[in-house]
């Protein structure tokens, strides 16, 4: 109970802390039938770290906060611009929606660069003719993640994109302390109804280069350290389930 009530509290001290409105802290809680345990090697969920640098934006689908350029010749409102105090770069929202001139809302969020350029271009097309049309990434919006337990910063971490992994987020976090147990390092993720948790040994990795303890993390995850060599679910997991979708809340 203790370790639960330190838990809400961190949380809705992070809440407070960056502006979350009220409403986000009486979102539904996830039920403990909705639990599922994703066993080491079940990639169905938690993802080995693989992605590299140099093949991103051929993989990469386009994020909440993300910002792109649209070029397109003869075209003032899509001239390719000269420095970036110059460029007219158009934010993707949280809802995954971005506002493109003549055209209005569109849901871009989950496309390629390319499926993005091929829609638009579909859209604008039935007012004008383009030519030489195209869109650019221009920025990466930040993901966050939220890194608890036994660490020397906890709290909500902000991640670069090239670099979602349990390692990196908690090297954001100062690493793991001297109580931690990076052998029994907890992810937790939600996915629609559900919440996923995965057991992920840290040391395998960083010791042995055992890149499958290495797995991506994603936008709103929670990496939990806990101070135990054996994780027990009532006070290092089930503490979670209650108030998750409070966190959810906060990192949108």
């Amino acid at each position: 109970m203790k370790k639960k009530s330190l838990l809400a509290a961190c949380i809705l001290g992070a809440a407070l802390t960056i502006g979350c409105h009220a409403s986000a802290v009486y979102a539904a809680p996830v039920s403990q039938d909705n639990v599922v345990v994703v066993k080491d090697g079940d990639d169905s969920v938690f993802k080995v770290n693989k992605m590299r640098k140099d093949n991103m934006l051929d993989e990469y689908r386009l994020f909440k906060y993300d910002k792109i350029q649209l070029i397109a010749i003869g075209f003032e409102e899509f001239a390719a611009a000269t420095s970036t105090s110059t460029r007219n770069d158009i934010m993707i929202g949280v809802d995954g929606i971005a506002q493109i001139p003549y055209v209005g809302n569109v849901k871009l969020a989950g496309l390629t660069l390319e499926e993005a350029r091929t829609l638009l271009e579909d859209k604008l097309g039935r007012y004008f003719k383009l030519s030489g049309f195209n869109v650019f990434l221009t920025e990466y919006g930040k993901r966050k993640v939220y890194v608890m337990g036994n660490v020397r910063s906890q709290g909500i971490k902000e991640m670069p994109v090239d670099n979602m992994n349990v390692y990196a987020a908690i090297s954001a976090a100062g690493g793991v302390d001297k109580r931690g147990r990076s052998k029994h390092v907890q992810v937790l993720r939600q996915i629609d109804d559900k919440l996923y948790f995965r057991e992920v040994n840290l040391d395998g990795f960083v010791k042995n280069h055992d890149m499958s303890q290495n797995i991506v993390i994603e936008d709103g995850d929670i990496v939990y350290v806990p101070d135990s060599g054996k994780v027990i679910w009532s006070e290092d997991i089930a503490p979670y389930i209650n108030i998750y979708s409070v966190y959810r809340s906060i990192v949108k």
